[in-house]
């Protein structure tokens, strides 16, 4: 029995559906940070969060910046200092004709496999977000302190590339000033099995214009003897991987490391389902880089995807043109101590390289680069948290890499020198970016739970 925690847990059990209606007022506020017709929709989410910061009891404000504002309060006293982050800006909803309902008007819907949350940031991020807010009111409630000094750090650009969250962080480090990150913007491996992230790739944009003639031509005039841009585009990003998968840019690999052994049993042991996670998107088999296993390619192993390719006449029917241009879009998603400067310049060699005569390319040069992130799960507090999660979901927590880039943790450890610990209840069926997005309330509710577990474990660790 823990006399400290579980008053808590029982609060939060008794407080769920009050917990429940705050969230679906969040959710109620369409703070899509990406479009400007929803500016003031923004702001009324991040006032929400002050107002909702404030009535804990915590020093809470709103604080500009040139794009949407930050949310930062304070609460608590005492060892550790941690630093939870979130963001309250959420995707846009478009195509909106394939929602099923309004987006905004979010409600509980019943699944053959649970209930379930149905709106814009369900998951994505303020259920998540709430799940340590929530947990933060129960302990107060029973309480009246928190088990150690938290400090709330929430932002509304993240969908939108956070355009001002370098600026604040460098000209706020003493506010922001912790013992330990934490983030709650991830997923579990599985179902029902709790992760914390061990690792997050790092990302890369990129994108080019191979430029062929001075202007569209007519295909029977100069078919044949014309360049055409698409053909050699194509050339291109074929030349990009080998027939095993693997890159082929120069150095692309270095960097890299290969997955240790014990790391590789935990995975095989988390309760991943290869089959469910390839049928949900409509395949039946991996098509990544050959020797490796699926969780493998997610988690370990760089990337390099086209993710937009076009030119020439795309209107309907036919129109019978050699294009003046054609345009291609790249990411790649990085880990370990791969380079993103290093990798965008033999990217562009590659591609310069094996330009035919007459052509020439042109690169974007606004777009960014950030390295993967390596959490460090040798701090106790690692496993003081990932025994609180095993102890509420009746199953061992696992250390899992992730597959998506959330470049906040990177920017925790350059600019605050602070080490990240990524904790998350979503779902990989979430839909996060899609219409219909969801989060089980089972998750919700958990999530809750879970969050007190840590603070009472990590305030010990």
């Amino acid at each position: 029995m823990n006399t400290r925690l579980d008053p808590v847990l029982s609060r939060i059990d008794a407080d769920l559906d009050p917990a429940l209606e705050r969230l679906m007022t969040f959710l109620r506020i369409p703070s899509i940070s990406t479009d400007p017709a929803h500016k003031a929709d923004c702001r009324t989410a991040a006032e929400w969060l002050v107002a909702d910061l404030k009535s804990l009891g915590a020093e809470a404000e709103l604080c500009d910046t040139p794009g949407h504002p930050m949310v930062w309060g304070k609460i608590g006293s005492g060892s550790p200092h941690l630093l939870f982050y979130g963001h309250y800006d959420v995707q846009p909803v478009d195509p909106l004709s394939l929602w099923d309902h309004d987006p905004f008007a979010p409600f509980i819907e019943e699944r053959e496999t649970g209930k379930v949350i149905r709106g814009r940031g369900a998951s994505d991020d303020k259920g998540q977000l709430m799940t340590f807010v929530e947990a933060c009111r129960a302990w107060i409630a029973e309480h009246g302190t928190l088990p150690c000094t938290i400090t709330f750090f929430f932002e509304g650009e993240e969908e939108s590339g956070s355009p001002s969250l370098i600026p604040f962080m460098e000209a706020n480090k003493d506010k922001l000033a912790a013992d330990l990150a934490l983030i709650c913007d991830t997923s579990m491996v599985s179902p029902g099995v709790p992760s914390i992230a061990s690792q997050l790739r790092g990302m890369l944009k990129d994108e080019f214009t191979l430029i062929g003639p001075s202007m569209d031509l007519h295909s029977g005039h100069y078919g044949g003897p014309a360049l055409n841009p698409l053909r050699e585009i194509s050339k291109i990003i074929a030349s990009f991987h080998d027939d095993q998968g693997r890159v082929t840019v120069k150095d692309f690999y270095d960097g890299v490391e290969e997955v240790s052994a014990e790391q590789l049993a935990q995975w095989e042991n988390c309760g991943f389902d290869e089959k469910d996670y390839l049928g949900n998107a409509g395949m039946t088999v991996a098509h990544g880089e050959a020797g490796y296993s699926t969780l493998e390619q997610q988690w370990a192993r760089p990337t390099l995807e086209i993710n937009g390719l076009w030119g020439g006449y795309q209107g309907p029917g036919s129109k019978t043109v050699i294009p003046s241009e054609a345009h291609c879009k790249i990411t790649c998603r990085l880990v370990g101590q791969q380079d993103p400067d290093k990798i965008r310049e033999n990217l562009h060699a590659h591609v310069e390289a094996r330009l035919p005569v007459d052509a020439k390319v042109v690169w974007d040069q606004d777009l960014e680069g950030s390295p993967a992130a390596v959490m460090n799960t040798a701090r106790p507090e690692f496993e003081a948290a990932r025994q609180a999660l095993s102890d509420e979901w009746n199953r061992e927590a696992v250390f899992a890499g992730m597959g998506g880039s959330i470049p906040i943790a990177g920017f925790f450890t350059t600019i605050l020198g602070l080490d990240s610990m990524l904790v998350g209840y979503a779902d990989d069926d979430d839909r996060i970016h899609s219409p219909n997005e969801k989060y089980g309330l089972k998750n919700f509710h958990k999530g809750i739970r879970s969050w007190a577990r840590i603070l009472d474990a990590v305030s010990k660790a």
